[in-house]
C-alpha cells in the first residue's frame, strides 16, 4: 500500500481468496508471506503452526501436519516437538470422553460416533478398560469408600432428613444406595437403574468408579442426555453385556403415593391398580432375575397409608416377597428420623387410634 501511494498508482490490482476460516486465513498469509514478504522466525513459526493445528478437527491431522511443513519449510521432527503437547492433551482428553462414555453403558459404535473416531481406534483402549479390574486403577477406585463413607454395619440405616439437591419427586437418597453399591458391586461393575428419576445413580456411580446404564420411561429434561428413555413394559433395557451387571437397583413409583406425579398414562405404575401395580413391579423383578447371574437386585419401597383407600396401611414389601420367588439376601429399614407427617395426618391418628408410617424398606434379593 505505501509503495503504491509512493509510486503515485491511483488502482492497486487486487486478487480476492476466500477463506473458510481464520485458521484458512493465516495459512494463506504464511504461503503469500513465504514468496512475498519477511521471512517468519522459528518462533514466529511454531506459533502459527500451534494456532493452525489447535483449529484443526482431530481427523484432518495428520494431513495438516504434512501440509505445515510445506508451507513453514520445517523438517517432520519439528513439526513433531511443536506439535506434540496438543496431541498429548487432545488424547488425554479424548480417552476421558471415552472413558465417560464406556462407565455410561455406551457400545463400542455409540462411543466411536460421539467422539469421531472409527471403531478400530478404539479396540486398544477398550482392552485397557478391560484390564482396568486387575490393575491399580480399582484399588483407587475402591479406595475411594474408605475416605468419604461410614461403613454400613447394622441393617437400619437411618437418615436425618433428605440430602439436599434430591428436589426430583422419585430422586433416591443417594446415601443407602452408596452402601448398596459398597455392599455388592466392585469398581466397574455394571450397576442397572430402570427409575432413574433425577439422576442421583449417575452421580454415584461416577463417583465410585462403577459402570451404569440408567433409564426411565420420561427422563426429566436437564438430563435427558444421559438417562436413556425405555419402558419397562418393553422388557429391560439391554447392557452391552448382562455377565457384567451385579445390581439392579429398583426405586419405582411407590403406587398411588405417586399417582399423577409423572404422567396420567394408565401404563405409570403411580396410577394403577393395587393388584396390576403389584403385578407389574413382580413382573419387573423376574424380567431381570431371568438375565442375571451372580448378581442382586435391590428393591426400595415404602408402605402405602395415607393415600390408600379408607388410609389402610398397604405393605409393598410383603406384596413382592409373597409374589418374587427368590432367595432374600438381606432386608434394610432405612426411615428418615425428621417429622414426615402434617399436622393434619397427626389428629387422624390420634383421633383414630392408628400409627402412621415413617418407615421404609430395601429388599435384596440374591440370583446365583
Amino acid at each position: 500500500w505505501t509503495a503504491h501511494k509512493k509510486n503515485g498508482a491511483e488502482e492497486i490490482l487486487a486478487t480476492v481468496v476466500k477463506t473458510t476460516s481464520d485458521s484458512d486465513l493465516l495459512e494463506k498469509a504464511i504461503e503469500t508471506n513465504a514468496t512475498h514478504g519477511l521471512q517468519l522466525s522459528q518462533a514466529d513459526k511454531r506459533d502459527m503452526a500451534r494456532r493452525i493445528y489447535n483449529s484443526t478437527p482431530d481427523k484432518d491431522r495428520n494431513e495438516k501436519k504434512k501440509q505445515l511443513e510445506k508451507i513453514l519449510s520445517v523438517s517432520e521432527r519439528t513439526i513433531r516437538e511443536w506439535l506434540g503437547r496438543i496431541d498429548k492433551d487432545a488424547k488425554d482428553a479424548r480417552n476421558k470422553r471415552i472413558f465417560d462414555l464406556w462407565l455410561a453403558c455406551n457400545t463400542q459404535q455409540e462411543i466411536a460416533e460421539t467422539v469421531g473416531v472409527a471403531e478400530g481406534t478404539l479396540k486398544e483402549t477398550f482392552v485397557g478398560f478391560g484390564n482396568l479390574a486387575d490393575s491399580n486403577k480399582t484399588d483407587q477406585a475402591a479406595a475411594t469408600h474408605a475416605t468419604d463413607f461410614d461403613l454400613p454395619i447394622y441393617n437400619i440405616w437411618k437418615q436425618q432428613t433428605k440430602t439436599e439437591g434430591a428436589s426430583h419427586f422419585g430422586n433416591s437418597e443417594v446415601r443407602w444406595l452408596d452402601n448398596l453399591l459398597y455392599l455388592y458391586t466392585k469398581p466397574f461393575d455394571v450397576v442397572l437403574d430402570p427409575f432413574a428419576g433425577g439422576g442421583s445413580t449417575i452421580d454415584i456411580c461416577k463417583k465410585r468408579f462403577r459402570r451404569y446404564l440408567a433409564s426411565d420411561r420420561k427422563p426429566v429434561v436437564e438430563r435427558e442426555k444421559e438417562i436413556r428413555q425405555h419402558d419397562l413394559k418393553d422388557g429391560p433395557l439391554k447392557p452391552p453385556q448382562w455377565k457384567d451387571v451385579k445390581l439392579v437397583y429398583l426405586d419405582p413409583p411407590y403406587w398411588i403415593q405417586a399417582q399423577g406425579q409423572y404422567s396420567n398414562d394408565a401404563d405409570d405404575l403411580g396410577n394403577q391398580s393395587l393388584e396390576v401395580f403389584t403385578g407389574n413391579l413382580s413382573k419387573i423383578i423376574g424380567d431381570y432375575a431371568k438375565k442375571l447371574s451372580d448378581a442382586h437386585i435391590a428393591l426400595i419401597i415404602q408402605p402405602t397409608q395415607w393415600k390408600a383407600p379408607e388410609r389402610q396401611f398397604t405393605d409393598h414389601i410383603g406384596d413382592m416377597l409373597r409374589a418374587v420367588k427368590l432367595p432374600v439376601e438381606m432386608r434394610y429399614s432405612v426411615p428418615y428420623e425428621s417429622q414426615q407427617c402434617t399436622a393434619q395426618m397427626v389428629d387422624w391418628a390420634k383421633e383414630n387410634k392408628r400409627c402412621l408410617v415413617l418407615t421404609r424398606e430395601i429388599i435384596v434379593w440374591r440370583i446365583a
